[in-house]
């Protein structure tokens, strides 16, 4: 069978991956990939905002099955479009997809549904917003409604940084902003679950923990993520049970009540406080880096389980893992999150030789006459499945200073609440 993946990033490359190993799939197309995944498949380069070109490659080279990596064409309505012509994909479609487009939608969902998540409140200018934070206790959440590429959360400490975050969020930094978010801050520690649906059965897809700032010591701006650990240290089964009870079923019960199905990925951003789970966010699929964490550790082929969530047989598949731990620490480029140059060339890449176990997935990556150059932030995503997270590391750094790329820099103290 034929298969497409939509997206350029990490998560596309560790996906790309995965799906190669089906004895299944015959041919992988990808849309655009990265310099990762052009050695295993066939980019492809279309601009992914019309629709109508890829429809019609799809359909021209007859693919069986497209899975879409990122959130833009999922919020944008990718799924409800290729579908009108019998395409089987794998993500939720655009009214589902709201539970990442827009913070707002999924606060009023927690709200009617009483899933626990942080007190919040609305505001639609400035002015409103100003005057609101005035009278609150810091430190404060602020956020930006619709999709900021992980970016658009701020954690204010005094007024100061709240009328920032106001200011920079109506003044359009993250797009055009008809209103903004409030919320109060909880004091816990955060939690990525996962789960896979195809619109009748729920199963578990793993746990991670995500490490967001920029600077050791969770430290500096929010970024799409800079490295993550698998599974979550605070992962137990009474807290899964709960996560299960109050936060994904309700939902997915919301969404049902509202006429539609969910199908794909769901990703629970959460906070852990005293072993009870609060919503934090949702992202309507796999998490990057969190996905190249994940995947390295499924036994079951991964193809088969997207067909079956297409096909309404979740059900009936056994999804089976590794039990052993698995790191990953991102390589961004230089000046990421603000500006960075791009075009950079990845000199020693060919330096880095992978033992079983260990993986190199690219991101921000071109291939250009046989060399590979950085055009994007984050860059390389360097993996270790072990059996323990401080064996892991250890591999990760070997492979990492093998690579010796000057135009980059990592976090390197990615797992450090596991590592001693």
């Amino acid at each position: 069978m034929k298969v497409g993946i939509i997206g350029s990033g990490g998560r596309e490359h560790a996906i790309c991956q995965s799906i190669k190993k089906s004895a299944k799939v015959k041919k992988i197309y990808c849309f655009p990939g990265n310099a990762g995944t052009d050695e295993i498949a066939t980019n492809i380069n279309l601009d992914l905002s019309n629709f109508e070109n890829l429809k019609n490659f799809i359909l021209k080279e007859k693919i069986d099955l497209v899975i879409i990596g990122p959130e833009k064409p999922l919020v944008d309505g990718l799924v409800d479009y290729l579908e009108e012509f019998d395409i089987a994909v794998f993500g939720p479609n655009k009214f589902a997809s709201q539970l990442e487009g827009s913070k707002i939608f999924t606060k009023k969902l927690c709200q009617k549904f009483n899933i626990p998540t942080a007190k919040f409140g609305v505001f639609n200018d400035k002015t409103e917003s100003k005057e609101f934070i005035k009278k609150s206790n810091f430190p404060i959440v602020i956020k930006a409604d619709n999709l900021a590429s992980g970016k658009g959360v701020y954690i204010c400490e005094s007024n100061i940084e709240a009328i920032t975050a106001i200011d920079e969020i109506f003044d359009g930094k993250f797009g055009k902003a008809k209103n903004l978010l409030i919320e109060e801050f909880l004091d816990g520690e955060e939690m990525s679950f996962f789960v896979l649906s195809d619109g009748v059965t729920i199963k578990n897809f793993g746990t991670a923990q995500d490490h967001k700032r920029v600077l050791e010591g969770d430290m500096g701006k929010n970024t799409g993520g800079m490295g993550a650990y698998s599974p979550s240290r605070l992962i137990n089964e009474d807290l899964e049970k709960k996560i299960l009870n109050k936060i994904i079923r309700p939902t997915l019960k919301g969404l049902s009540e509202m006429g539609n199905e969910y199908k794909g990925f769901l990703y629970a951003g959460l906070m852990i406080i005293n072993n009870e789970p609060f919503l934090i966010e949702y992202n309507v699929r796999m998490g990057d880096p969190e996905c190249q964490t994940i995947l390295p550790k499924l036994k079951t082929d991964i193809f088969e389980v997207f067909l079956s969530c297409c096909e309404k047989r979740l059900k009936k598949t056994n999804i089976e893992w590794l039990d052993k731990k698995s790191l990953s620490v991102v390589i961004c480029s230089k000046g990421y999150p603000d500006k960075f140059n791009k075009n950079i060339e990845i000199e020693n890449i060919e330096n880095v030789k992978l033992s079983p176990n260990e993986y190199l997935f690219h991101a921000g990556t071109t291939k250009q006459k046989e060399k590979i150059y950085a055009i994007g932030g984050r860059v390389l995503n360097f993996v270790s499945v072990s059996d323990s997270f401080n064996d892991a590391k250890k591999k990760i750094t070997k492979n990492i200073n093998k690579l010796n790329w000057t135009g980059g820099f990592y976090r390197k103290d990615i797992g450090y609440k596991v590592i001693k």
